[in-house]
């Protein structure tokens, strides 16, 4: 399985609003806001316009367009990186999901 980090910045004077909107359209998409070890049960969130996504079929470039037609659904400019974790991921001071 392959894991997917994606950060999606809005552009334009981008309100709360608007990130509410693409946090609810990444989701319609299959992103988590997320993440976690397999090998443990702890859930962290993650940053802000960060989000998950773990495929078996899908490629980089198929998980970028996935993210861009979702944050075209927000009516702003934006920025979209994807990366493509091929072991394990690491994080420092995530905060845990209650």
């Amino acid at each position: 399985m392959s894991l997917f980090t994606t950060r999606v910045e809005l552009h334009k004077n981008a309100t709360s609003e608007d990130y509410k909107t693409l946090h609810t359209e990444m989701e319609k998409e299959g992103f988590s806001r997320t993440i976690r070890l397999d090998s443990e049960s702890v859930i962290y969130h993650l940053p802000t316009a960060e989000y998950n996504k773990s495929s078996d079929t899908l490629s980089t470039e198929q998980i970028l367009e996935l993210a861009k037609k979702a944050a075209a659904r927000t009516n702003k400019t934006f920025s979209v990186l994807v990366t493509k974790a091929d072991g394990r991921r690491y994080w420092h001071n995530l905060e845990p999901v209650k």
